[in-house]
């Protein structure tokens, strides 16, 4: 019986201080993007000692979307348009960059004073290429509005897209899905063929996909076109994603996502120039890197 499985992708580790681990499993070598999606990291779980927190400066973003989704703790988003959004677990901040944003990503100071506990998942979408200059923009959907419903063993949040005959109310721009799956013990789930470029990832617990082990942390990219099953023995979480293959090839440097060397070049000579846009509040930024 042929594999479902294509590739697994193990996790390349590093720690932003504070005990702040991150997990990024998109880019890899062996695979620089499953559909639209071109970054994905798990930060934490992590837990900050009193006083500390998440702080990520002002920095700039083009030619893609950002996806935050949180399973614990909190992140203060501030934009370059002046939008100020509190993000709670399952929620969603879709932010579409475009031809430029600028934005930061901080623990709020009444969330420090105890600790604070951060996990969650963030995703990068490149955007299509008629639309990598549209106008940046940001929208907020708290957790209620999204679709959950049960297929099979498992409880789902389908975040993004559409799948499992559902449809998210968050707005994309190219055929995909994105969605959060938790398994009972000896749960099954089946996911459909219907989007080209299929993978999971699995937060906790142990999965098989077609009876081959894929241990937590770790990325199953799935073959195109094959219909796949996901049990777990225990209690599990994974993470659905994929869509259309782009169309194009993508050059992805710092936080810039372009079709070509040319814009990565303008964006870089934008931003050590100032010329991106500024967080209202907020007076320093992450300097370009040398």
């Amino acid at each position: 019986m042929t594999s479902a499985i294509a590739l697994i992708l193990p996790p390349n580790e590093s720690d932003l201080g504070d005990g702040f681990r991150v997990r990024r499993l998109l880019p890899q070598v062996a695979r620089r993007a499953v559909g639209p999606f071109v970054f994905f990291d798990h930060m934490g779980p992590a837990s900050f000692a009193e006083g500390h927190g998440l702080d990520v400066r002002p920095h700039p973003h083009i030619g893609l979307a950002t996806v935050t989704y949180l399973f614990e703790g909190q992140i203060v988003h501030r934009d370059s348009l002046g939008i100020v959004q509190p993000i709670d677990p399952g929620a969603v901040n879709w932010m579409t960059a475009g031809r430029g944003i600028v934005h930061s990503e901080r623990t709020a100071p009444s969330r420090r004073r105890s600790g604070e506990r951060l996990d969650g998942i963030q995703v990068w979408v490149a955007l299509p290429q008629a639309q990598a200059e549209c106008e940046p923009s940001f929208v907020h959907h708290p957790a209620q509005t999204l679709p959950r419903f049960a297929s099979g063993g498992a409880q789902l949040t389908l975040i993004a897209g559409e799948s499992f005959g559902q449809r998210s109310p968050v707005a994309v721009a190219s055929p995909l899905f994105y969605a959060d799956a938790r398994l009972a013990a000896a749960g099954e789930l089946a996911l459909a063929a219907e989007h080209e470029e299929r993978a999971c990832y699995v937060v906790d617990g142990s999965v098989q996909v077609d009876g081959e082990t894929i241990a937590p942390h770790h990325v199953a990219v799935l073959v195109p076109g094959a219909p796949a099953v996901i049990r777990s023995a225990g209690p599990a979480r994974v993470m659905l994603f994929g869509g259309a293959p782009l169309d194009g090839p993508r050059t992805i440097w710092w936080n810039f996502v372009a079709s070509s060397k040319a814009r990565i070049d303008q964006a870089k000579a934008d931003w050590a120039a100032q010329r991106m846009g500024r967080v209202p509040g907020e007076s320093e930024h992450i300097p370009l890197p040398g």
